[in-house]
């Protein structure tokens, strides 16, 4: 069933042609209360968990499920067709985790930045202790 709206009357083309009418905004006394999605609710809990960790490289791993959570909850938003709600906080997750998986780079990034420089600065030394003869 195809819907177009059509002033405040939705107007939905049936498959067998016929042109069925529905008020906006009304709804079936059957018809559930929209309520926010659990995985958005769980996503920005793993954000915000992945941000507090990421100075110490433990915040990948929350960062990334809280994108892939993201992702199935602009999903499940979509098909919901209105009973689930938090469509609005989904760039803020994203930018949290996005942000996360930022810092811990950088960490790791100084991280071995700082290994490397000690590598150079100890590469002329001999390697061998300083109580060992050697002939020149």
């Amino acid at each position: 069933m195809r819907r177009r709206c059509v002033g405040v009357v939705l107007a939905a083309t049936a498959y067998d042609g016929r042109v069925v009418q529905m008020q906006r905004g009304v709804r079936h006394p059957d018809d559930p209360e929209p309520v926010e999605s659990t995985k958005l609710v769980a996503a920005r809990l793993l954000a915000g968990v992945a941000v507090a960790l990421s100075p110490f490289i433990g915040g990948a791993i929350p960062a990334l499920i809280a994108l892939m959570l993201a992702r199935q909850a602009e999903a499940d938003i979509r098909a919901s067709e209105g009973f689930l709600l938090g469509a609005s906080q989904l760039a803020s997750v994203r930018r949290l985790s996005r942000i996360a998986l930022l810092i811990t780079a950088a960490v790791i990034l100084a991280a071995l930045l700082v290994w490397v420089i000690g590598l150079a600065r100890h590469a002329g030394a001999p390697t061998y202790g300083g109580d060992v003869a050697h002939s020149a």
